[in-house]
């Protein structure tokens, strides 16, 4: 059986792509796994081996620290394939490369040049300065690993075609049922979102949004996440729209499955940065999965999914206004919500799911172990 390595030193070990759909999908192709991330302690998960990282204290420990007790641990491993998600995990990548006879994937979830210069607070030209560095580093160390695994097709323009594949990221259709039949009550309406809490991710804006709501029926909207600092959670709760907010804090995979089936609209609101423009957004293909229709932002990427699928509305994320009237219609439209949901749903089980990524997964670890024998 071959033996699978793969590292993180950034996400969860429990992190959605990498464990729900990755890990379990190498499991189900009879391959051995082996995951190295932050936990509590060395355990067996589903047939998948976590070996515990310790909580860094800081960045620069989780950098540099971390990253080489990572490398320790993998070379422990003797795998046929290491597996890594972390662009701070570059170096590891390339010594397990020179060191090991092993397979070296590199799955690249972001456009990290992007995010760099959406996120960092360093001057506009040490901004781009670093950015750039980033982007350069990236693109000479894929030229040494054997495969670049990316999420959308802009990332995947960054690296070299001829080792690089588009794997996205669908929701597997096991994952959840939508148990109300699309049938939604009159009495009231529920608004969801889960992901995290920032100013990109339009949180403000959304509550803001929730003071102009117009409907005929009462409404919720359930907020699931975690904020990205405590005096932005004090910035979001000083909001007037924060009374028709239940903050549920973060939500176990499971729970936030219960949560999405239970809701009427799913909401999707975030920023026009360079990085979150192009995404495909997991949340998205979630909340189609959950049968819910939703009102998201009207970037170019999005419009093509939810246009044609016909599964919500798509408004101005800057505009609370907008972002209200699209609820309201919404709220008050009970059958034009379940056409959504139904369509969402429907596009969900033929187009966007886990299972056809999946399998490309599989045949791009067999064609890899076909080279090294």
């Amino acid at each position: 059986m071959d033996k699978v390595c793969i590292l993180t030193t950034v996400h969860p070990p429990f992190d959605t792509r990498i464990f729900y759909k990755q890990a379990k999908t190498l499991v189900e192709g009879g391959y051995e796994v082996c995951l190295i991330a932050q936990h509590k302690r060395t355990e067996r998960v589903g047939d998948v081996n976590i070996c515990a990282l310790p909580s860094p204290a800081n960045r620069l420990q989780r950098m540099v620290g971390l990253g080489w007790k990572a490398f320790r641990l993998a070379c422990r491993q003797k795998a046929d394939v290491y597996h890594f998600h972390d662009p701070e995990l570059l170096v590891v990548g390339l010594l397990l490369k020179l060191l090991t006879p092993a397979k070296v994937i590199y799955d690249v979830h972001e456009d990290y040049p992007s995010l760099v210069r959406a996120r960092t607070r360093l001057p506009a030209l040490l901004s781009k300065v670093a950015s750039l560095i980033i982007d350069c580093t990236e693109r000479l160390c894929a030229r040494c690993f054997d495969q670049v695994i990316t999420v959308t097709d802009k990332i995947r323009a960054r690296f070299p075609a001829d080792r690089t594949i588009l794997i996205r990221n669908y929701p597997r259709l096991d994952w959840i049922t939508p148990s109300r039949k699309f049938e939604s009550a009159d009495d009231t309406c529920t608004l969801v979102y889960v992901g995290g809490l920032a100013a990109a991710r339009g949180v403000l804006e959304m509550i803001e949004a929730l003071e102009h709501v117009h409907a005929e029926i009462p409404f919720q909207l359930k907020l699931a996440g975690r904020f990205v600092s405590s005096a932005f959670e004090g910035q979001v709760r000083s909001l007037d729209g924060f009374r028709f907010v239940d903050y549920l804090g973060v939500l176990p995979y499971a729970e936030v499955a219960r949560l999405l089936v239970s809701a009427d609209i799913g909401l999707l609101l975030y920023r026009p940065t360079p990085n979150l423009m192009n995404a495909w957004p997991n949340k998205l293909f979630e909340y189609m999965a959950a049968g819910l229709p939703v009102v998201a932002s009207d970037f170019p990427v999005w419009t093509e999914i939810i246009g044609p699928a016909q599964c919500g509305l798509t408004v101005d994320p800057r505009n609370p206004h907008e972002i209200a009237n699209a609820i309201s219609r919404l709220i008050d439209d009970a059958r034009g919500r379940q056409l959504m949901g139904e369509n969402g749903y429907r596009a969900h089980r033929t187009s966007y799911n886990w299972e056809s990524e999946g399998k490309r997964l599989l045949k791009t670890y067999e064609r890899l172990l076909a080279t090294s024998e």
